[in-house]
């Protein structure tokens, strides 16, 4: 199973559908894994499962606050992949 480390920028719409169905209430310390990244960094993630892949999203203020306001319905089948902060920029210059 891969693992893959998913830094809030490069979140897509299916990830963070993915967090918000794991998570409905959002996530609790228990829910947090700590690890030391390349740098020795400390590194605070949730977990999120699919068949072959387990995402790491890095925890953070604006990760909280989409996963509050996310509404999946806002996101067309044609930008699904596309970073969430690239369609947030998007939305923000129309």
């Amino acid at each position: 199973m891969k693992r893959i480390i998913v830094d809030f920028k490069k979140l897509t719409p299916e990830i963070l559908t993915m967090l918000v169905d794991e998570y409905p209430d959002g996530y609790d310390d228990i829910n947090v894994i700590k690890f030391k990244n390349a740098h020795n960094e400390t590194i605070e993630a949730v977990e999120v499962k699919t068949d072959d892949t387990i995402y790491l999203v890095k925890l953070s203020s604006r990760l909280e606050s989409t996963m509050a306001n996310f509404d999946e319905d806002d996101y067309d089948d044609d930008t699904y992949d596309e970073p969430i902060s690239e369609i947030l920029a998007k939305e923000a210059k129309e």
